[in-house]
């Protein structure tokens, strides 16, 4: 839990880089069963589909603990959309795959676009957000 005298941004910082983390763990916990229990069980396809979405999953688990202390630096910047936009075309994206791969539908591959697009909107708002001017700097 933030500290009770934390400001916003600050909070914000801490859920992002916690949920970062959660994903960072889980990410692992993913690659350890799909290299244990699914490469017997899996063809060769399906398990590239699982493998992408878990290495997808940690690059984004990562980008979120990179974005936490921007956010508690610049909360005038709103890094926080950026991030929660990376947080569910994560879920969309990688969570789309690997049920895929677990469950063998081949439907969830059509969702799978979804989930890139909101990760392409999430680095697209961190990145424009990131060069925005700070208020006091419009003259």
């Amino acid at each position: 839990m933030p500290a009770a005298g934390a400001s916003g941004a600050e909070r914000d910082a801490r859920l992002v880089a916690a949920v970062g983390a959660v994903l960072g763990g889980l990410a692992v916990a993913l690659g350890a069963f799909g290299a244990h229990a699914l490469r017997v069980r899996l063809g060769a396809d399906l398990l590239a589909a699982f493998e992408t979405g878990v290495r997808y999953q940690m690059f984004h688990a990562l980008a979120l603990l990179a974005l936490a202390p921007a956010i508690a630096r610049w909360p005038q910047r709103r890094l926080t959309a950026a991030a929660w936009l990376v947080l569910a075309g994560t879920t969309v994206f990688s969570g789309s795959l690997v049920l895929l791969a677990v469950t063998g539908l081949r439907w969830l591959g059509a969702v799978t676009p979804v989930g890139g697009i909101v990760l392409i909107a999430g680095w697209s708002v961190a990145a424009w957000r990131l060069l925005a001017r700070e208020p006091a700097d419009r003259g």
